[in-house]
């Protein structure tokens, strides 16, 4: 072991950057550091300096800089190989005078170590030593980690604005060959403003997120609006592969703590940051924040190690029965797998863990859907329709783990653009994916209704409304009902509940036709215990309304909760108010009508009662009043 100190070999290895190339010999791979730790001027000096080089790869993940080495005319000294395809690289590969390594993330620091990619030479950015002669890989660890552990010559760029990160980001002078000094700002990300549409999916998104959850996020505006809606969450934490600032701004609002994490509890976990220099400034000497490589952040056995690890990734397009495709478009590559299977399979195998795959429901302006019947030739697909859980665009969200193809072709096609409906459904039945008298939507689901409710006994409920993809669903909780339950609602014995009949309740415009579920949580799935719907007449501006729950949540409350809620609706919508047709012997619906606050007026005809309740004499309820 050497006994001279590091600050003199430091001394000795600073390098002017012609000097620096000299020790890049020809017909060696080269990799180049990642994001927003390209190192700048060993890229330039590739080509300005590198006049000796020939035959030469060049492989990295994606940068944000500059690619000289991808220009045309070079192809004699270079030829790049990329790990994801970022836009300085995009058009070279597209020629042909580059290469794509389709790759999970989680793979590539093992092809490193193990040679299968043999790394020659690594070209780095780094902070300046500490007292002990360790420089830190700052804001790109991820496949940076391998390549300079398994590199013969490293050449790296000290930087005194790049910020010294925490985790196994360390990397000691001794290992470098060449020391080159600069001071210039790291690359930045600036942050796309948020529309409309990214900001309904982030909606969505956030509907899914529970509170104490852990949460993987990529690079784009999807990301960003997801973070946005976030804010009333509490005891979040962060195992991603990237940061970007939406996670810093929820830190300084005490959002994310990671207290409740099962894995480094408290500790910010990821590879690699792109965002402003804002974040790079919180980044220096934070000990919340751990860097680790990506074959730590991204395996998917400690990305499961994570209880109710949300996995949000985005997508280009997705087929009707569940395909993902995000590294092609119009048949060419246009990105990379990256880390989305990783953190899918993780999020799916952690305990209360949900993978989603989050995309805007059209491309080019409107003019392209991105939920589709078929992919075109050409494109990959990326994440299986077997590991597709959940898939959110601005229009809701489709749970597909679990369902056949018929259960998810419908899902879809709700959440797709209201344009693109009725050729989805066309293009599904050609291809024998739904039943012929399938439907499709008649108006947009009105997301914005669904709410958490709590019933008298205490029991909580998601109250939402009616969606078509709810027909067998539906048509399991009325085969779950009593006999005289059945009786009292259809005022009569009904041996079946068919699928012509279950498309009737099912098929609303939401306004004439309102429909609501009462739905538990049964360990994540939805459990159907109550339905209620009313059908507008126009002549009378009154609408008929009829309740069905399940016998087990009877005297619960339920009966009460959703006249409540319709009552809001209706009187919202303008009604003058309700009919409702109710046998004399169902006390339960009877007492929920007349103490729905409204003025009740009621008829006995055959057995049954004929009620009109109207809203313009209101009246309060018996305080000890109890309902179905």
């Amino acid at each position: 072991m050497s006994t001279v100190p590091w600050q003199e070999r430091y001394r000795s290895k600073v390098f002017t950057l012609q000097n620096a190339m000299r020790l890049v010999a020809r017909g060696r791979r080269i990799f180049i550091g990642s994001g927003a730790a390209q190192p700048l001027l060993l890229t330039d000096a590739l080509v300005t300096h590198g006049e000796h080089l020939a035959d030469n790869e060049v492989v990295h993940l994606m940068t944000l800089g500059p690619a000289p080495y991808a220009a045309r005319g070079l192809e004699r000294r270079f030829r790049h190989t990329a790990f994801f395809i970022g836009k300085n690289v995009r058009e070279a590969v597209a020629e042909g005078r580059a290469d794509f390594m389709p790759v999970f993330l989680s793979d590539i620091p093992r092809l490193i170590t193990s040679r299968r990619v043999r790394v020659d030479v690594a070209l780095v950015q780094v902070s300046p030593p500490d007292e002990h002669g360790y420089v830190s890989l700052g804001v790109s660890v991820d496949v940076v980690r391998a390549a300079v552990d398994a590199a013969e010559v490293i050449l790296a760029e000290v930087n005194p604005q790049m910020p010294r990160t925490h985790g196994d980001s360390f990397l000691h002078v001794s290992r470098i060959a060449a020391l080159v000094p600069a001071d210039y700002a790291l690359l930045e990300r600036e942050a796309e403003p948020l529309d409309d549409v990214d900001r309904a999916i982030g909606r969505h998104v956030a509907t899914l997120i529970p509170d104490g959850a852990t949460l993987q996020m990529g690079i784009g505006k999807i990301p960003d609006a997801v973070l946005s809606a976030l804010g009333s969450r509490r005891d979040l934490g962060i195992h991603t592969e990237m940061l970007s600032d939406g996670v810093m701004h929820l830190v300084e609002q005490g959002v994310i703590n990671g207290r409740k994490k099962s894995l480094l509890p408290g500790k910010i976990v990821t590879s690699f940051a792109i965002g402003s220099r804002a974040l790079y400034a919180w980044l220096h000497e934070n000990p919340a924040v751990e860097m680790r490589p990506t074959i730590f952040t991204n395996d998917p056995f400690n990305i499961a190690r994570n209880d109710q690890m949300m996995a949000i990734n985005s997508a280009l397009a997705v087929d009707l029965t569940g395909q993902v495709a995000a590294d092609t478009l119009m048949g060419r590559f246009f990105s990379g797998i990256g880390g989305q299977v990783d953190f899918i399979r993780g999020a799916a195998r952690s305990r209360g863990g949900k993978p989603i795959i989050a995309l805007p429901s059209t491309a080019k302006d409107g003019k392209v859907s991105r939920i589709q019947p078929a992919f075109e030739a050409g494109a990959g697909v990326v994440t299986s329709r077997g590991d597709v859980h959940y898939v959110v665009t601005e229009y809701g969200v489709a749970d597909l783990w679990g369902k056949n193809i018929r259960e998810r072709t419908q899902n879809l096609i709700e959440i797709a653009h209201p344009d693109f409906r009725g050729e989805l459904l066309l293009a599904a039945k050609q291809r024998r994916y739904v039943l012929p008298d399938q439907i499709a939507p008649r108006a947009a689901y009105p997301w914005e209704q669904a709410r958490k409710e709590t019933t008298k006994s205490g029991h909580e409920l998601l109250v939402r409304p009616v969606r078509i993809s709810d027909e067998e669903a539906l048509q399991d909780m009325f085969y779950r009902l009593s006999d005289e339950s059945t009786y009292q609602r259809f005022m009569g014995y009904k041996k079946s509940h068919s699928h012509e009949d279950m498309l009737k309740l099912v098929d609303l415009d939401y306004r004439e036709n309102v429909a609501l579920l009462a739905v538990a949580d049964a360990d994540g799935r939805e459990d159907i215990v109550a339905m209620v719907r009313y059908d507008v007449d126009p002549a009378t501006q009154l609408a008929d309304i009829a309740f069905v729950v399940r016998d087990e949540w009877h005297g619960r409350g339920v009966g009460t909760l959703l006249m409540r809620r319709m009552a809001e609706i209706a009187h919202a919508r303008g009604l003058d108010g309700f009919t409702a047709d109710v046998l004399a012997t169902n006390r339960a619906m009877l007492v929920v009508l007349q103490n729905s606050g409204l003025r009740v007026v009621s008829e006995l005809r055959e057995g049954a009662y004929h009620l009109v309740a109207r809203f313009d004499v209101p009246e309060e309820p018996p305080a000890s009043s109890r309902g179905d």
